[in-house]
């Protein structure tokens, strides 16, 4: 799985010279959270979010509401835009997994998609949330099960054995260290078209494993 696969192609962007005000009734009207600023052929120069442009009250307290109208109709986002030195970006055939971590390391909603410095698209954390649940199967009926296993080979291989045995599918799975604990690892699966205490009686009777939830 890659950027390419699942980023937003073609994303609504904006110009630097574009008010704030134009800017912020696009990203309502368009339900979005980011806009990337481009130049001439799409170029990347910066980057607006809506906590971008938030004015500091400060700024505001000493102007009448006449003169707060001015100064935010005057206000271009080349005024409030991270620029493009500090824009966190990725490429297409960039793994998801990395650009997840780009984004959680650098604390960031959004990566804007670059071919050549050329905005192809974005993914932002709201992408990365609806992979997750394709994941692990959460739009799909079924019965989902955590297991707890020992860190060490052959485990999960007990588990895909054990149901597939039965004829049973599994569908979706994931997994992940238990948290503080390295020497095991959580498992999730969901499993179709199979009673829910038929899949627990299989699950329990693995050697050395722990059902920790069925449902």
């Amino acid at each position: 799985m890659f950027v390419r696969d699942y980023m937003t192609r073609h994303p609504v962007m904006a110009e630097p010279s574009m008010s704030i005000v134009e800017a912020q009734g696009i990203m309502a009207e368009m339900e979005v959270r980011h806009l990337p600023v481009v130049e001439a052929g799409k170029r990347l120069v910066g980057l607006v979010t809506r906590q971008t442009m938030r004015i500091p009250p400060t700024e505001l307290a000493s102007l009448n509401v006449w003169e707060i109208t001015r100064f935010l109709s005057d206000l271009k986002l080349e005024d409030v835009m991270v620029k493009r030195a500090n824009v966190v970006t990725t490429q297409p055939d960039v793994a998801l997994e990395e650009a997840a971590q780009i984004m959680i390391s650098n604390k960031v909603g959004c990566l804007p998609v670059l071919d050549d410095d050329v905005v192809i698209g974005i993914i932002t954390e709201i992408d990365m949330m609806a992979l997750l649940a394709d994941l692990l199967g959460g739009n799909v009926p079924g019965v989902r099960a955590t297991i707890r296993m020992p860190n060490r080979k052959g485990e999960l291989a007990k588990v895909t054995g054990a149901v597939s045995e039965q004829g049973w599918g599994i569908y979706a799975s994931g997994g992940v260290q238990t948290p503080k604990d390295p020497d095991h690892w959580d498992c999730v699966l969901k499993v179709r078209d199979v009673p829910k205490e038929d899949l627990l009686a299989v699950l329990k009777s693995i050697e050395g494993q722990e059902v920790i939830d069925v449902r």
